[in-house]
C-alpha cells in the first residue's frame, strides 16, 4: 500500500466511531437534494399544467420544498460541528507520533531535524492539513454516490438520452484530473518546500534580530525575505493554477452539461414527451450530480498533496519508522484529562564504568569530527576534555550520549554493549548541560524542570550547585520569572548556569558538562565546580562528571584529562604527567593561564558573572 493511502485508512480508522458517524450525517446532507428536485417536478407539473391542482395544493409543495431544504441545512450544521472533533484529533495524531519519533526514537534526531525550526513549523501545520483534508475528502462519499446513483435511475426513467449527455462530460473532468496528478504532485512540493524557507526565514529573523541590527543588514534581510516570497508567490500561484484546473472542468462540465440539456429538452417539450416539471428536476439534478465527480476529482488531485506532505513528514521520523507509524493509533482526549505522565523508570543498573572504543564521526565532506577515540569514565571518577577550537570536543561528547552519528566505534555501559545510546543514556543514567542553552519562553521553574515532578529541595540544591541561589534572589518573580525566548532575558552566564541547574535537578549517575566557560567568569566557573566537587564528595550531587573545558578550575579537579588534536586523543591521564609528557596539554594550559590571568578583578573587585561572555571566547575555547 502507498504510504499516502496507508495514512489516510490509518487516520479513518483510528477514531472510526467519529468518522463513521461523520459520514453518517453528511449522507442526508447528499441525498436530501432527491426530495427537492421530485417536489419541484410535481410543482412545476402542476403550475405547466401537466397535472390537475389547486392554489393549496401548490402552496403545500412549496412548504414541501422549503422544509427539505431547512432540514437539509440543520443537518448540515451538525455534520460540520461533529466532523470539528475528528479533523482536529486526526492532526493530533500525526503531529503527535512524529513529535514522539522526534524525541524518543531510536537514533540521532538532528539527522532527520530540518534545516530550520520554520521548515519544521510548517511541516506540522501544512502537510498534516493536506493527509488529514485528503481523508475528510471521503466523507461524503458514500452520500454522494448514492445521491448520484438513485439520481441517474430517476432521471433515465425520463430521458435516458440527455441522462447520458449529462454524465459524459463528468466522465472526462474525472479522466482528466487522473492526468494531472503528477504535475500537481510536483507543483505542490515547490510551493510547500519555497513557503516553508519563508518561515524560516522569518523565524531565522526575530531569532537574530540583534546580530542583524549590529550587522546593518537590515535592508539585506529584507530583501531576503522579498526574493523568498517572490519564489513562494510563483510557486503557489502555479500550483493553485493545477489544484483548481480539475475544479474549473468540473464547473465548465456543469455549463456544458445543463446547456446541452436545454438543447435536447426543447425539442422534447415540443413533442410533449418533457415536461416543464422534468426540466426543473434535471436543472434541480444536475448542480447536485457534480458533487460526486467534484468529490472524487478532489480526492484525486489532494492524493498528489497527501503524498508529499507523507513523505515530508515520514523524512521527520526514524529510519526503521514509516507511514504506518506516523499514522498509528492513539488516544485523542477532549472532553476528559489525559492520564498524568508517567515517572522516569528506576534503570537499576548504577554506573560502574562507561566506556568508548574507536569512537569515529566524520562531518560531511570536511572530514572533520573524531577519529578512533578511546575513551573510560569511572564510577566516581572526573574526567575533562581538552583541546583547542575544532579538535572534536562536544563531537566526541555528543556521539558518546547519542545526539550525532557513529560512524565506527562501540560503547558500554557496566561492560554491556549500548546498542543505542540516544535512548540509553538518558536521565537519571546521563544528563547533558550543553555549551550553547536551549531555554523556553517559560519560566524558569518549567525551564528547569520540563515537565518533571520534583520537590522543592532538590530543586533548591540544584540551583545552588549551579551558583545560581544570588541570581534567583534578584528576581522579582523567583523562579515564576519567564526568561524569553532563548532566554533572552537572562545574561548568558545565567543561561549556562541554569542548563546545568537542569541537568542536576536530574540527579544522574553521570553529569556530562560542555564548556561553561564560555559565558563565565573565571571566580564563578571555580565556585560552580567547587559546590559541584563538593556535592559528589557527600552524596548530594552526581559523582561522576565527564566535562570539556579548558579552564585552570575544572582542570586541577580532573582525575584525569584527555586531549584533543584535530580530532584525535594526543594525551591522556593526570594533569601533572600531561603538563610533561604532551607538548598540546603544556601550550593549552599555558595560554590558559595568561589569559585567566587577564580575567582576574583588581583586588577588591568583584567579578560579574557572564563577564566574560561580553570578552567573547579566546582561542582555546568553542565546540567542534
Amino acid at each position: 500500500m502507498r504510504p499516502v493511502t496507508l495514512v489516510a485508512t490509518r487516520l479513518a480508522r483510528f477514531d472510526l466511531r467519529r468518522y463513521l458517524v461523520g459520514a453518517l450525517l453528511w449522507m442526508p446532507v447528499s441525498v436530501i437534494p432527491l426530495a427537492g428536485g421530485l417536489v419541484l417536478q410535481r410543482l412545476f407539473d402542476q403550475i405547466g399544467g401537466q397535472r390537475a391542482a389547486s392554489l393549496e395544493q401548490s402552496l403545500w409543495l412549496c412548504a414541501a420544498f422549503v422544509g427539505v431544504e431547512v432540514v437539509r441545512g440543520l443537518v448540515l450544521v451538525v455534520a460540520w460541528s461533529y466532523g470539528v472533533y475528528w479533523w482536529a484529533a486526526a492532526a493530533t495524531l500525526l503531529r503527535a507520533n512524529a513529535l514522539r519519533s522526534i524525541l524518543t526514537a531510536r537514533g540521532p534526531a538532528a539527522t532527520r531535524l530540518p534545516h530550520s525550526p520554520g521548515e519544521a513549523v510548517a511541516r506540522f501545520r501544512d502537510d498534516v492539513s493536506d493527509l488529514v483534508n485528503l481523508t475528510d475528502e471521503s466523507v461524503p462519499l458514500a452520500g454522494s454516490a448514492l445521491f448520484g446513483g438513485a439520481a441517474l435511475v430517476v432521471m433515465a426513467s425520463v430521458d435516458p438520452v440527455i441522462t447520458l449527455v449529462l454524465v459524459v462530460p463528468m466522465i472526462a473532468v474525472g479522466a482528466l484530473s487522473r492526468l494531472l496528478n503528477e504535475v500537481i504532485r510536483r507543483l505542490h512540493h515547490r510551493a510547500r518546500v519555497l513557503g516553508a524557507a519563508v518561515t524560516a526565514h522569518i523565524g531565522e529573523t526575530f531569532g537574530g534580530v540583534l546580530a542583524i541590527k549590529t550587522a546593518g543588514a537590515e535592508d539585506a534581510v529584507l530583501e531576503r525575505l522579498r526574493e523568498h516570497n517572490r519564489g513562494r508567490r510563483d510557486a503557489a500561484v502555479k500550483d493553485r493554477l493545477a489544484t483548481d484546473m480539475p475544479a474549473a472542468a468540473t464547473g465548465a462540465a456543469v455549463e456544458i452539461s445543463t446547456g446541452l440539456v436545454l438543447l435536447l429538452c426543447a425539442s422534447a417539450m415540443r413533442r410533449g414527451d418533457f415536461t416543464v416539471g422534468d426540466l426543473a428536476l434535471f436543472t434541480t439534478y444536475v448542480g447536485w450530480l457534480t458533487a460526486l465527480p467534484r468529490t472524487i476529482g478532489a480526492i484525486l488531485h489532494r492524493l498528489p498533496q497527501g503524498a508529499v506532505a507523507a513523505e515530508r513528514l515520514t523524512r521527520l521520523m526514524a529510519p526503521y519508522e514509516d507511514a504506518g507509524d506516523l499514522s498509528r493509533g492513539r488516544d485523542v482526549w477532549f472532553h476528559r484529562e489525559p492520564p498524568p505522565a508517567p515517572s522516569p523508570p528506576d534503570h537499576g543498573d548504577a554506573l560502574r564504568v562507561v566506556e568508548a572504543r574507536g569512537l569515529t564521526v566524520r562531518h560531511g565532506g570536511s572530514g572533520r569530527g573524531v577519529r578512533a577515540v578511546d575513551l573510560r569514565v569511572a564510577r566516581g571518577s572526573f574526567t575533562v576534555i581538552t583541546g583547542a577550537v575544532g579538535s572534536g570536543k562536544t563531537t566526541l561528547v555528543r556521539a558518546l550520549l547519542g545526539l550525532v552519528p557513529l560512524d565506527a566505534g562501540t560503547i558500554t555501559w557496566n561492560g554491556r554493549p549500548v546498542d543505542d545510546p540516544g535512548t540509553f543514556l538518558v536521565p537519571g543514567r546521563a544528563a547533558y548541560a550543553s555549551q550553547v542553552p536551549r531555554l523556553f519562553s517559560e519560566s524558569l521553574r518549567e525551564n528547569l524542570l520540563l515537565g518533571r515532578s520534583v520537590d522543592d529541595d532538590r530543586l533548591g540544591l540544584a540551583l545552588e550547585l549551579a551558583a545560581f541561589e544570588e541570581d534567583l534572589a534578584g528576581m522579582p518573580e523567583g523562579m515564576d520569572t519567564v526568561v524569553g525566548p532563548r532566554g533572552v532575558r537572562l545574561s548568558g552566564g545565567q543561561a549556562q548556569r541554569a542548563t546545568a541547574a537542569r541537568a542536576l535537578v536530574r540527579a544522574p549517575d553521570l553529569l556530562v558538562v560542555d564548556d561553561l566557560s564560555s559565558a563565565l567568569d573565571v571566580e564563578t566557573e571555580r565556585l560552580l565546580w567547587d559546590r559541584i566537587a563538593d556535592a559528589a564528595r557527600d552524596g548530594r550531587g552526581p559523582g561522576t562528571l565527564l566535562v570539556v573545558s579548558h579552564r585552570q578550575a575544572a582542570l586541577e579537579r580532573a582525575d584525569q584529562v584527555v586531549v584533543l588534536d584535530r580530532g584525535r586523543v594526543t594525551g591522556q591521564g593526570p594533569l601533572g604527567e600531561l603538563l610533561e609528557s604532551c607538548p598540546e596539554m603544556r601550550r593549552l594550559w599555558s595560554e590558559e593561564r595568561v589569559a585567566e590571568a587577564g580575567e582576574r578583578p583588581e583586588s577588591g573587585e568583584r567579578p560579574e558573572a557572564g563577564e566574560r561572555g561580553k570578552r567573547g571566547k579566546r582561542g582555546t575555547s568553542g565546540a567542534t
